[in-house]
Formats: C-alpha cells, sequence, structure tokens
C-alpha cells in the first residue's frame, strides 16, 4: 500500500483524536496533517487522501477547511482516491448531522475519485444532505452521543479503505 495523507481541521480537538485514530489503523502507512498549517505542495503526490472534519453550527465547515478548501479543490486530483470523515453531533444538531462532509464532497468528488461512503444505517438522526442516495458520501462520527461506536466504525471503514487504496 502506498503512502497515505490524512488531512483534518478540528476546532475542538474531537476531529484531530479521529485523524490520529485513522492514522493508528493505517499501521505506519499514514501521515497526518493539520490544514490549518498545511502547504498544497506538502500533498500533491499523496495518491491516496482521508479529509476529516467538524461540521460546526449548522452543517458548517470547519474554520480551518473553510481557508484551505479553494486550493484544495484547485489540485490536480487525476489517479487519486479521497474518502471523507467528520464529525458531527446527531441530537443537538439532528437536521444537518455530519453535512460538512457534504461541502467538501461537493467542491472535489467531480475531480477524484471518492470512496469511503457508508450505508446510513445504525445512525440516529433526523437529516443531513451528506446522504446521497441511502449512503453517506463519507463516515459520520458522533463522538457526543455516540462516542461508544466510534472504535467499531472506524476499525470497518478504514479496512473498507485499506482495500480500496491498493
Amino acid at each position: 500500500m502506498r503512502k497515505i495523507a490524512i488531512l483534518y481541521g478540528s476546532s475542538g480537538g474531537n476531529a484531530e483524536s479521529v485523524a490520529k485514530e485513522v492514522q493508528e489503523l493505517f499501521d505506519g502507512n499514514a501521515d497526518l496533517y493539520n490544514v490549518a498549517h498545511l502547504s498544497l505542495d506538502e500533498i500533491k503526490e499523496y495518491p491516496y487522501i482521508v479529509a476529516g472534519t467538524s461540521t460546526t453550527g449548522i452543517g458548517d465547515l470547519q474554520d480551518d477547511w473553510e481557508g484551505f478548501l479553494p486550493g484544495f479543490a484547485g489540485l490536480d486530483f487525476t489517479g487519486k482516491k479521497v474518502a471523507i470523515f467528520a464529525l458531527g453531533d446527531s441530537a443537538s444538531f439532528s437536521t444537518s448531522f455530519a453535512e460538512a462532509m457534504k461541502v467538501i464532497y461537493d467542491e472535489i468528488s467531480d475531480k477524484a475519485e471518492m470512496v469511503g461512503r457508508v450505508p446510513d444505517e445504525g445512525y440516529s438522526y433526523d437529516d443531513s444532505a451528506a446522504v446521497v442516495d441511502g449512503m453517506w458520501v463519507g463516515l459520520p462520527i458522533d463522538e457526543d452521543n455516540e462516542y461508544d461506536m466510534t472504535e467499531a466504525r472506524l476499525a470497518k471503514w478504514v479496512a473498507a479503505l485499506k482495500e480500496e487504496f491498493i
């Protein structure tokens, strides 16, 4: 497996913690980057990218991603595979759960091969734009209300990504 870049934007620390867990699950094949301090030159050679963000407010993209996304979307994604995860609060923001991943998805899905979609099963929420045709565009994580499910969800997701990132 070739090297993977894990990019994250985190306001409260949860997205960073999840990004570190994802890195560990890739068994030393992944490098971790905070988008607040990242140059696009550092990641342009990676064939595989995992983008992680927290969702702020009502479905809003995390602040550091707001500034980074326009440049990121301008990368040459030829031959690249990208997966997305997003954190959200399915109870307090039940009608916009983990929608920040859809913002990233919308910016790059026509340029990169998107992988890591998961079925809309086992989550408690009312609505999310990040669900398309019964599938999440990436992996939603709720560290506020479903923290006890995070480890299993990450393990299953990363195992599937390992198959994609060959």
